[in-house]
């Protein structure tokens, strides 16, 4: 299935929502008129699980995401949704199988599914992320770690004629599943996951040298901001608590050495860690570690806006 564009405007002074169907979480965000947000929902599910073994969405999996998604369909009708957004990224785009969950998921959500290409997942992310940043910092690299991508997207913003993203095969769940067969994961695992993430940076450099040009490193999604919520020992969620948090390099790395030896049930106790995430946590910190490294990044500014940013602004636009 296709991108796909918004339904017609049925009030402009109605609510308009935005849904990411990613590989670990599945998400909503709803906002008013003006672009302020009225709810933010986030669980995890799960979609990609097996898909890099596999090739396909698991059963239970495409399950999970729906009950969520109908779920999301009641709180929109509840808030006088009129119009929406549904992306779904790297599990869907990477499943035999992934035009039969859109389908559905465009069902019960009664919103036009759209498959986002890594390159338009990352032009989203970018708009959401730096909207509200102060143009004289950039131009931005934003990292965004997601569950079976992540995508670097380098520009001053969304709409620089000299924009460059790159999505790559790298997202928290598929080095977990790829490489982190143990708990805790053996120190040969970590080295392999290590020198796998190191060979796609390097490869996404040499062909964009643009990303080297960048002053300000931005991160985003759930890798990054579980750091974050570690960082601060968060036991409540509060956005505010890690919205434009800076995360140095070696934050990152005490984080990567200490995850790295917990079992999943320690990192789980951990204050700010978020259930579902501390079986995969390790890999997407991996991620990090090595994007800042081979890009000589000191310090990640850390967003909590995102590509569901991104999407209600093309709405709003």
């Amino acid at each position: 299935m296709g991108t796909a564009s918004a339904p017609v405007v049925a009030s402009s002074a109605a609510p308009v929502a935005a849904i990411d169907c990613g590989t670990n979480s599945t998400r909503l965000l709803v906002s008013d008129a003006s672009g302020q947000p009225i709810e933010r929902l986030m669980q995890i599910t799960r979609l990609g699980q097996g898909v890099d073994a596999t090739g396909r969405l698991a059963p239970e999996a495409i399950e999970r995401t729906l009950a969520v998604l109908t779920e999301y369909r009641s709180v929109m009708d509840r808030l006088g949704v009129e119009r929406g957004r549904l992306a779904a990224t790297s599990a869907a785009r990477d499943a035999a199988n992934g035009a039969e969950f859109l389908a559905a998921a465009g069902r019960v959500t009664g919103i036009e599914p759209e498959l986002l290409t890594g390159i338009e997942e990352g032009r989203l992310s970018l708009a959401g992320a730096v909207a509200d940043l102060d143009p004289v910092d950039g131009p931005f690299l934003v990292v965004d770690i997601g569950g079976g991508s992540t995508e670097l997207v380098a520009g001053a913003d969304a709409n620089d004629p000299d924009l460059t993203a790159v999505s790559l095969q790298m997202g928290c769940v598929r080095m977990a599943e790829r490489f982190l067969a143990t708990d805790p994961p053996a120190a040969s695992e970590l080295a392999a996951a290590a020198a796998e993430v190191a060979t796609q940076i390097e490869r996404a450099i040499s062909a964009h040298p643009q990303f080297v040009t960048a002053r300000r490193l931005v991160g985003l999604a759930g890798t990054v901001s579980t750091i974050a919520s570690l960082e601060v020992e968060m036991t409540d969620y509060d956005r505010d608590l890690v919205h434009h948090v800076v995360l140095t390099a070696d934050h990152v790395r005490r984080w990567r050495d200490v995850l790295a030896s917990d079992t999943a049930a320690e990192r789980l106790a951990r204050p700010g860690m978020v259930p579902g995430r501390e079986d995969v946590i390790v890999g997407g910190v991996l991620v990090l570690d090595g994007v800042m490294s081979a890009l000589g990044f000191t310090e990640c500014l850390v967003s909590e806006a995102d590509i569901l940013d991104g999407l209600i602004a093309s709405q709003l636009a």
